[in-house]
């Protein structure tokens, strides 16, 4: 009778928890990523994050693998990079340019150069070993978006597992949850392991930590000294790091065993992983000036442990969800859709399948809420997932274009929050930029080049004269930047913000920028030396390949751009008004956008674009996108050469080139070709070497692969979805923010409809549409003001007042609400 009653209990057991691990799932295949085996290769896990701890999930089933980072985890410390020789420089490479001696320019710009950033890196691993016997049975890994929960399912001789994982923002720790449906039938050690200098001890029963330095110096991939990886002894440079793991275990029992924690016969586990490093501010040395990372582990995976799953799950999705959900997005579904993510993605040039280009729109959102939260480091070129010491690019940040695109989709795809970690560092790169625009050029104002790092590095890097002008000599990643700073602004018009945080900066990079600005000698002005970034131009006399030249177009737009805002600026805080006059007289003499002999908006001042020039970089449009300059209402023949431009680059490239054609092709208002660009994109990738010129599209998890993987991609085709459905960069003659609806609708989305996208002015707006017309249009108001709603030819004026909600029908005309 006891064996029975036992068998009783199992049973009983069995159909709980059964039920209770298939209830878990509560979304559809329509808004997760699934497989039906594990990852084999790091882009094909699946990412989790909460903007500090991030994890790279493989699914595996004997041994599972959790890829960690900690977003304040790189190399190196605060340092001086900035080139006092650089300012005798500057001059003779001005001298060299306007008697047009342009190989010598080339070469003496090196004289400017600092040395290279240092990397981001990887923390280690997390990894699981299980004791499983027999064959493995209805495989299934996933990544839910509606609840940003990792799971993994599987049967093992009639025993079904399931694990559940999720990075938890409020509570700061990264959550695994393991279970079975049966008692006693989890069985498994936890290891940690990294490639740094660490050690890894249990420190009771149930806590593992490993604890490690950071190196001091890493030389970048492809420039390799002989000592490319450097660590200091303890107190010096380089920050220490700590990941603690507890292990907390519903029956069976649970000890240390040598470096590990081993679990036997548990019904259910829970692990709380938390992580820190001694990061204590851009300006501070984390060898000698930082804080204990376990001060921080202690207290974060204490206070997880005492909560508990539930209330550790429920915290997770109410603060994910209030993000999340503020867009939904339906372009229909047909059959492909309930295919493994893998199969869709290889098979979505053959299938029509809309249902992808949503799912992929919010892992694009999905993607910025893991990598970018308040308090957190911005995004980097990796967003926070890297696995390596040296990552390709240092994992770092790119600001000649690729740290902008990260945050394109922030403010219209209604993350805002999301954009403060950018807005800050901007800040931050701001005071190290003002020394290096004193030391390197005179100047006043701040300024920072096409790469920077957590330590905020200003002056260009190439080791002091080893790197290639044609990225290296690029002054304008400040000015760049700064209109992250603006479009924060022109979305939520916080006048708080723009006052106190904004305006400085905007004043600061346009001050910088009037200095270094100088005349051509035919009552112009131009930047010298200027570079169309990465790409270089033929010497027609020589055949020279060169970067160095007078006034690229890219830099003469983001100066008129940043001219523009930091004017306005002025205007609504009424301050500066002899700076607002200086730089609207400097504006109306920057050198004019100029069309070439092939029809093109050229990219350099002399026309020397090659129409067979494929280049990823497609810089010289900037003022089509992310810029405003350039709109076929005000300037139509220079946009018609910026799309003759567009065509003669091609549809091929990087992966996140193909990101910015899709949204250049939005503002062309050619959604076909948009859709075109996406569709490109969306070619499965299953090889991992750097191609710089062709190759791009897709891995397996979705990840853009630049190739190799590059997080920018997936955020500028996110927005570019969206500027197919929604722009508002224009205003109308009489000085009125335009919401232009459905600019850029594709054919193969007849009929479909989006929530919850912003428009700049202080909008929330809302559409459907059906046989590619508009149906109905939602609009709410966050404060009062006047707007022009425009679909096709048809517009309507709306005079909004704060709080209120506004619906339309087809034609524009008002509908009742309720």
């Amino acid at each position: 009778m006891a064996g029975t009653g036992q068998r009783l209990r199992r049973r009983s057991w069995r159909v709980a928890r059964y039920s209770e691990l298939k209830g878990i799932q509560m979304t559809s295949n329509l808004w997760r990523l699934w497989y039906e085996k594990p990852a084999e290769r790091w882009v094909e896990a699946l990412p989790l994050g909460n903007g500090r701890l991030g994890a790279m999930v493989f699914g595996g089933v004997m041994h599972e693998r959790y890829q960690l980072n900690e977003d304040t985890l790189w190399a190196g410390g605060p340092r001086d990079w900035n080139n006092p020789g650089a300012r005798a420089a500057l001059l003779r490479v001005r001298e060299a340019l306007f008697k047009g001696d342009f190989a010598t320019a080339n070469e003496l710009s090196k004289q400017m150069q600092g040395p290279f950033t240092q990397p981001y890196l990887t923390l280690g691993d997390l990894l699981l070993d299980f004791k499983h016997e027999g064959s493995v049975e209805a495989y299934e890994r996933d990544l839910d978006l509606e609840r940003a929960v990792a799971s993994v399912t599987y049967r093992v001789d009639g025993k079904t597992f399931r694990r559940e994982s999720f990075c938890s923002y409020p509570d700061r720790v990264l959550i695994v949850r393991l279970a079975g449906d049966l008692p006693g039938g989890l069985t498994f050690s936890a290891r940690l392991t990294t490639p740094l200098r660490a050690i890894t001890k249990a420190e009771n029963a149930t806590t593992l930590v490993l604890s490690g330095k950071a190196p001091s110096h890493v030389d970048p991939k492809g420039h390799e000294g002989e000592d490319p990886i450097r660590y200091d002894p303890p107190g010096g440079e380089g920050a220490t790091f700590e990941a603690r793991l507890c292990v907390m275990a519903t029956g069976g029992r649970v000890f240390a065993h040598a470096d590990a924690i081993r679990v036997e016969s548990a019904d259910e586990v829970v692990l709380v992983l938390s992580a820190a490093t001694s990061f204590n501010g851009f300006q501070r040395s984390p060898g000698r000036e930082g804080r204990d990372p376990a001060v921080a582990t202690r207290a974060e995976t204490a206070a997880a442990a005492a909560r508990g799953y539930a209330a550790l799950l429920e915290a997770h999705l109410e603060d994910y969800q209030a993000l999340y959900r503020r867009v939904a997005v339906d372009f229909g579904t047909t059959d492909a859709a309930s295919a493994p993510t893998d199969q869709r993605l290889a098979r979505f040039h053959e299938d029509s399948d809309p249902q992808m280009a949503a799912l992929y729109f919010q892992y694009g959102r999905y993607l910025l809420i893991a990598s970018s939260r308040p308090g957190t480091q911005p995004a980097n070129l990796q967003g926070i997932w890297n696995d390596m010491i040296t990552p390709p690019w240092n994992s770092n940040y790119t600001i000649n274009i690729n740290t902008e695109m990260n945050y394109w989709p922030s403010e219209v795809c209604n993350l805002s929050e999301c954009h403060e970690p950018l807005l800050t560092m901007i800040g931050e790169l701001a005071v190290n930029g003002a020394v290096t625009a004193q030391v390197n050029y005179g100047c006043h104002g701040w300024v920072a080049h096409h790469n920077s790092d957590l330590w905020r590095q200003t002056a260009p890097v190439g080791n002091y004269g080893q790197g290639n002008p044609v990225w290296a000599m690029w002054p304008m990643g400040g000015a760049w930047l700064s209109q992250d700073l603006w479009e924060h602004y022109a979305f939520t018009k916080d006048e708080a913000y723009l006052r106190e945080q904004a305006y400085p900066l905007l004043k600061g990079a346009a001050h910088f920028c009037l200095d270094w600005l100088v005349e051509d000698g035919n009552g112009h002005l131009v930047t010298a030396p200027a570079t169309s970034p990465e790409n270089l131009y033929t010497l027609p006399a020589t055949g020279e390949r060169l970067a160095v030249s007078v006034a690229s177009s890219m830099d003469l737009a983001i100066i008129w751009d940043l001219f523009s805002h930091t004017i306005e600026a002025s205007r609504i805080l009424d301050v500066d008004a002899d700076f607002r006059a200086a730089l609207e007289v400097a504006r109306a003499r920057l050198l004019p956008y100029q069309i070439g002999q092939h029809g093109q908006l050229q990219e350099w001042s002399n026309d020397w674009d090659d129409p067979d020039d494929h280049h990823r970089h497609v810089s010289h449009l900037f003022g089509v996108y992310p810029g405003h300059q350039l709109t076929p209402e005000c300037t139509p023949d220079l946009v018609r050469a910026a799309r003759r431009s567009l065509e003669l680059r091609g549809d091929g490239g990087t992966g996140w080139s193909m990101g910015w054609k899709i949204v250049l092709w939005a503002r062309f208002r050619d959604g076909d070709h948009s859709y075109k660009m996406l569709r490109t994109m969306l070619t499965l990738v299953t090889g991992g070497e750097t191609n710089y010129m062709q190759g791009g599209g897709t891995y397996p998890n979705l990840f853009d692969a630049h190739p190799p993987f590059q997080i920018d991609g997936n955020f500028g085709a996110t927005a570019g979805i969206a500027e197919m459905l929604l722009q508002s960069h224009r205003v109308s003659d009489d000085g009125v923010r335009v919401l232009h609806l459905l600019p850029a609708l594709p054919s193969l989305w007849p009929d479909g409809s989006i929530q919850g996208l912003r428009a700049r002015g202080g909008y929330e707006v809302s559409l459907v549409w059906k046989g590619r017309q508009l149906r109905e249009v939602t609009v709410v108001a966050d404060r009062d003001g006047q707007c022009l709603l425009q679909v096709g030819d048809l517009s309507a004026r709306l005079d909004a007042s704060a709080g209120r909600t506004y619906r339309f029908g087809e034609d524009l005309q008002p509908l009742p609400m309720g």
